[in-house]
């Protein structure tokens, strides 16, 4: 008889249980300790929006579009904190919140079918990730071909997602993390010393609320989708919240003074962990941009299908020499992989949870869950594994991955907004600033994206 994964055995995260009910912590340094889920998420942002679309951007229209970086970073946090208290509250997943959205509906509601849409068109945007990896690999190693290194690093990514607990993903995530986000910073405050590339007026230049030339128009709209906190990591972030365990910590919502109590307390730890993360990922989005706007833009290159690596590589051997160049490729494999693997684990929960939804098991069986959820590791991983073989082209990939994820963000803040004003507990309702911040970031989501959709129109 098999042996029992160990996972399997373990309580099942998505359920209350009294055992498991205890007060959050007080003060920054003991709320930072129990942060995990924007980490996570900061592994999975990381990745290939910064490395390839960033910097792309910067290749292809200069400092110009540094404010629609920034825009990207700092105003969809508001949105993710409004999602993540709603988990807390409820205990309800991030799928069980969309799917009381009112409107059409086929056993699902509609919010919950245009995930699974835009979860189909960002294959294109993982099997990039594979490719840009695979890239590297060949460079290191040059007899084996990129196609070959695909199918190895597919191999790779299912031994470790299958049957993967949250510490595993946390742990390989924050590891990821710190290793090219500083890697790049160091760049970034190199490339400041390079007069013939980088000036404080070009970077004030960035900052005006102009939009770029027609010819980088969609990368524009792909980075909004992609940097900062995208349309995916908005899904992902309250499953992570559910298993870092702040919904469990809270407990069910009894109407107590207590619970009221913890759960403000967890939520504010959320709001630490969210803080966080948007200054590791802002930080490492703005120094990819900055060498891409001012190296490649600078030198005349945009990377492209084939040349995609050669290319992005020159941001760190312009700053930091020859010697570099192993470095990139390093930080290169950590990052696209990472977002590989953080990416995929969050999206495969997210997948299981919508089966739970149709009908494919009970909320409180979990050794269905886990099923679904491998078995959707296996279908996310290898449909962009292919499709990379089939385009061969990580920019284009990575730019419609972006695209769809940008056109799902209004649909993301309108429920938001909803479940806010409709389905949130009142004990735990935020006040009035923090409701003033959800309504102006959704209202700049939906005028930025409502504003490109007339724009394609025309």
């Amino acid at each position: 008889m098999a042996p029992v994964p160990a996972e399997a055995r373990l309580k099942d995260p998505y359920e209350f249980d009294a055992a498991d009910v205890s007060a959050p912590p007080t003060g920054l340094l003991p709320s930072l300790k129990r942060i995990g889920p924007g980490m996570i998420l900061a592994a999975s942002i990381v990745g290939s929006g910064e490395l390839i679309a960033t910097t792309t951007l910067g290749a292809e229209v200069g400092y110009v579009a540094l404010w629609v970086i920034l825009l990207s970073c700092f105003i969809k946090p508001a949105v993710q904190a409004e999602l993540g208290r709603y988990t807390i509250a409820t205990g309800k997943t991030g799928l069980g919140g969309f799917n009381e959205v009112p409107g059409p509906s086929w056993r699902v509601s509609w919010v919950v079918l245009l995930w699974l849409c835009m979860i189909a068109m960002t294959r294109f945007q993982i099997g990039a990730m594979f490719g840009g990896v695979a890239q590297v690999m060949k460079l290191v190693f040059p007899v084996v071909p990129i196609n070959a290194w695909v199918v190895v690093l597919l191999a790779i990514t299912l031994a470790l997602l299958l049957g993967g607990g949250y510490e595993r993903i946390e742990r390989l995530a924050t590891l990821k993390v710190a290793l090219f986000s500083m890697l790049t910073l160091l760049c970034a405050l190199l490339l400041m010393q390079r007069p013939e590339y980088f000036s404080w007026g070009q970077l004030r230049e960035g900052l005006k609320f102009r939009l770029p030339s027609e010819g980088g128009l969609a990368t524009a709209v792909a980075v909004f989708g992609i940097t900062g906190v995208g349309a995916s990591e908005l899904f992902m972030y309250p499953y992570w919240c559910v298993e870092k365990g702040y919904a469990r910590f809270t407990g069910a919502r009894d109407g107590t003074a207590a619970w009221r109590s913890r759960a403000l307390g967890w939520m504010s730890v959320m709001h630490v962990d969210i803080l966080a993360s948007m200054l590791i990922y802002t930080i490492a989005t703005v120094a990819f941009f900055l060498l891409g706007a001012g190296i490649l833009h600078g030198q005349g290159v945009v990377p492209s299908a084939n040349d995609m690596i050669p290319v992005l590589s020159r941001m760190y051997t312009e700053t930091l020499g020859g010697w570099a160049l192993w470095l990139f490729y390093i930080g290169a494999i950590a990052t696209l992989y990472g977002t590989i693997f953080a990416a995929t684990a969050a999206e495969s929960r997210v997948f299981a949870d919508m089966c739970r939804l149709l009908g494919k098991f009970e909320r409180g069986d979990y050794k269905s869950r886990l099923k679904y959820r491998n078995l959707a590791v296996w279908l996310l991983t290898v449909v962009p594994a292919a499709l990379f073989m089939f385009v061969q082209s990580p920019v284009a990939m990575v730019r419609a991955g972006g695209v769809a994820q940008a056109m799902m963000l209004p649909v993301i803040a309108g429920s938001a907004l909803y479940l806010r004003h409709k389905r949130l507990p009142r004990e735990v309702h935020p006040n009035r600033w923090v409701t003033a911040g959800l309504w102006f970031a959704s209202i700049v989501i939906m005028s930025v994206m409502g504003y490109y959709a007339i724009l394609m129109a025309i």
